[in-house]
């Protein structure tokens, strides 16, 4: 009978959960709670790019036409006086008034050549915060929008234009700038095209490169001058690659696309002088 007892009292020390069993069943808990609220977390991240991702599809569905490939690259137009007039012909065909009836804020429509996916609308808010995180339809969404300087003017008469995009990392909004970084990206087209309501500008990169967010990249300028010419000069100087040769003049308008990089006090962008239809 002692033999039994012993066993059953030594069976009991065994059951007995020690410290270390604590420890190991707190930290498996915490592990699973941890996994669980990660993977809400990238569901939920995930959901809200594919949200991005479906609004602007949807929109460039309603709203987008390819012209006809045998279509004019240049039309000949008369102005109020007589006089002929060139204007480009893009390769898109825009809805502007289908844009206007979802967000009066539109400022235009960008279409990249080498990577058609950048194909989006413009708009412009009363500052740089609101369309950061909020789409064209205005719906809180972390992609946010394209959108131009709230310093600028917004139909692409300044000097020098900024238009802002994300760096997502599904490639959606500037997720693919970055790949201006190679010759081959540049090698597809150097064009890129600004349609807005009135007109289709079409413009040809320069100069692509690592910017400080406090640098003169992103100064604003209003008017045609020397400044103009100094301004291209320079930023022109800082390309990764070697575009060509271009004489800058006082009346050039230059447009900088600028996304993040991954570091707080950088941006990557890409500049390009408008060119006018011969």
């Amino acid at each position: 009978m002692e033999k039994i007892g012993a066993k059953e009292s030594r069976k009991k020390k065994k059951k007995k959960m020690t410290a270390s069993d604590v420890v190991l069943i707190v930290i498996f808990v915490v592990a699973i709670t941890v996994a669980a609220v990660s993977g809400y977390k990238l569901y939920s991240i995930m959901m809200e790019y594919k949200a991005g991702v479906d609004e602007y599809n949807e929109i460039a569905d309603t709203v987008v036409k390819e012209r006809d490939a045998d279509a004019e690259e240049v039309k000949k137009l008369k102005d109020a006086k007589g006089h002929e007039t060139k204007h480009w012909t893009s390769p898109l065909e825009i809805n502007f008034d289908e844009l206007k009836s979802i967000n009066q804020d539109v400022a235009g429509w960008l279409y990249m050549e080498a990577l058609p996916n950048i194909n989006y609308p413009i708009v412009q808010g009363s500052d740089n915060d609101f369309y950061l995180h909020h789409t064209y339809k205005k719906e809180s969404i972390f992609a946010g929008s394209i959108f131009v300087d709230c310093k600028n003017t917004k139909d692409f008469s300044d000097q020098n234009t900024i238009v802002y995009g994300h760096n997502m990392k599904n490639g959606s909004m500037f997720g693919t700038l970055k790949q201006y970084k190679l010759q081959e990206t540049i090698d597809k087209s150097p064009y890129f095209w600004v349609i807005t309501p009135k007109e289709a500008y079409k413009y040809k990169i320069f100069a692509m490169y690592v910017a400080n967010v406090d640098g003169d990249t992103y100064t604003l300028i209003k008017g045609p001058g020397k400044e103009t010419i100094e301004y291209g000069e320079s930023m022109k100087a800082k390309s990764l690659i070697n575009t060509g040769d271009y004489q800058f003049k006082q009346t050039d308008k230059i447009v900088t696309l600028s996304t993040c990089t991954g570091d707080s006090s950088t941006r990557f962008v890409v500049q390009g002088v408008r060119v006018e239809p011969e």
